[in-house]
């Protein structure tokens, strides 16, 4: 194990969020993609895309992991940052 650099920097948790890579609704991919609970997700997969003016941004996961649910709902408003999906890690 490495030492962290500050206290309280090792992060010691099996749960990821997914945030929103931009501001705009919130759509989530088609069910027989992805966004069934359970299912797993890799690093790079799209979850859904969000719509701004004129584009949609992807929102894309930073981690492997198994999908424990959306937080965000089809059509909800997201800024940027905002928790869209949570994943355990594997």
């Amino acid at each position: 194990m490495t030492t962290p650099l500050h206290e309280g920097e090792a992060l010691n948790v099996s749960e990821r969020m997914i945030v929103s890579p931009a501001s705009g609704l919130f759509e989530p991919t088609p069910p027989e993609t992805i966004t069934a609970e359970g299912e797993l997700v890799r690093v790079g997969q799209a979850i859904g895309s969000v719509h701004g003016p004129g584009i949609a941004t992807p929102v894309v996961s930073a981690f492997d992991g198994f999908l424990m649910g959306l937080l965000a709902t089809p059509g909800e408003r997201l800024r940027i940052g905002e928790p869209v999906a949570w994943l355990r890690a594997t």
